[in-house]
Parts: structure tokens; C-alpha cells; sequence
């Protein structure tokens, strides 16, 4: 088998594992991965995970490979608020909340990194479509804010929340301060309960 060949049946997925391209072709020789990616014709994300060196520059495509590369897990925490423009957009990772262990990933799409949370915070995000035909598992904006304050327990005095600089606008007009409550309620703890409550008194919620 050629590179061509193998590219044409495999880039549509845009990341794939060696257990896909066996499903495909039995006698595939793995060593060609190796030999692809020095070549630069593949990208490694870690190991055992691949794509395509095209995708880098698509939008939205780190969100993607964050979610393929970990799962279970969904986009969330500062990666989120920023893509929300709920703060500014200065974020450097992409950031995941994932039930697996925390980890963290460095490849040609960025810096990703997963925080742990038990199985009963897997909740409150959504599937967003993305071009291609694909789609992304990322969080509401209230569950990013509340991913935060319960992953981020230093979250905890006026300073701290208002060096996040939260946009105040976007937080009165596309914050649903209900359901941020609702959630908070969920997941039954008195010291994100009482970050939250703080939060409210820092933008005047």
C-alpha cells in the first residue's frame, strides 16, 4: 500500500488509531506510521492516535483532536469561556474535563490538558457541528463556569475572581444564571456553592 492510497481511505475521519486502519486493511504494516510521520505526512497526537498535518490549520480542528485523542471527555474550563467570550481570549491549552485520569498532551495542534472529575459531573455540554461533517463535545457556558469553580478551588475571594475578568455584558446577556444555579445545586457542595455565590457578588449577578 501507498501513502496515497492509505490517505485517501483515512483522512476523511481526521484522527485515527492503528485498530481502525486494521479494521480496514488487515496486513497493514505498522512501521509505514512511523515512516509517514517523519516523513511529516502524518501527525502523531500521542500515542496510538493520528491525523493529518492539512488539519492544522482548520478552525476549530484542536477542539476536535482534543475530543478524539481522550475520552470520555468535553471541551470546558478556560478553552470554553474564551471560545464563549465570556473571558478574554488569551487561553494557551485547550482544556477538557474527561473522567479518565488528568493528563496532558503536547503535539502539532497545541497543548492539551484533561482534569479528572468522578462520572456524575459528566454533564452539561453539548454536540456542536463543526465543518466537515464532524462535531465536538463542549460544555455550556454555565457548566465551563462551574467546571471551574469546583476544578479550581483557589477561586475562592473577589481577587481571584476578578482577575478572570469576566465580560460583564456577555455574562447578563448570554449566561443562563438559572441553569449555572441548577447545576450548582447538582453536584452538592458547599464550597463551590459558596465560590458561586461570590461570583454573583463580584458581577453583580
Amino acid at each position: 500500500m501507498n501513502y496515497f492510497e492509505f490517505r485517501n481511505k483515512m483522512f476523511l475521519p481526521g484522527c485515527f488509531t492503528p485498530g481502525q486502519v486494521y479494521a480496514w486493511c488487515p496486513d497493514f504494516n505498522k512501521s509505514n506510521l512511523v515512516r509517514w510521520e517523519q516523513k511529516k505526512y502524518l501527525v502523531k497526537l500521542r500515542n496510538g492516535y493520528y491525523s493529518f498535518p492539512e488539519y492544522i490549520a482548520e478552525k476549530d480542528f484542536s477542539f476536535y483532536v482534543a475530543n478524539r485523542m481522550y475520552r470520555p471527555s468535553y471541551v470546558s474550563l478556560h478553552t470554553a469561556l474564551a471560545f464563549f467570550g465570556l473571558i478574554p481570549e488569551s487561553v494557551v491549552q485547550v482544556t477538557s474535563v474527561s473522567t479518565l485520569k488528568s493528563a496532558s498532551f503536547i503535539n502539532s495542534f497545541g497543548t492539551f490538558s484533561y482534569h479528572s472529575v468522578l462520572p456524575s459531573l459528566m454533564f452539561g455540554y453539548d454536540t456542536r457541528p463543526m465543518q466537515g461533517g464532524r462535531s465536538i463535545l463542549f460544555a455550556k457556558p454555565e457548566k465551563a463556569m462551574l467546571d471551574l469553580l469546583y476544578l479550581y478551588p483557589f477561586y475562592n475571594s473577589v481577587e481571584e475572581l476578578e482577575a478572570l475578568r469576566i465580560d460583564h455584558d456577555i455574562l447578563q446577556d448570554n449566561f443562563n444564571a438559572g441553569l449555572f444555579r441548577a447545576y450548582v445545586t447538582q453536584i452538592n457542595s458547599r464550597a463551590v456553592e459558596r465560590r458561586a455565590e461570590l461570583l454573583f457578588t463580584v458581577y453583580n449577578l
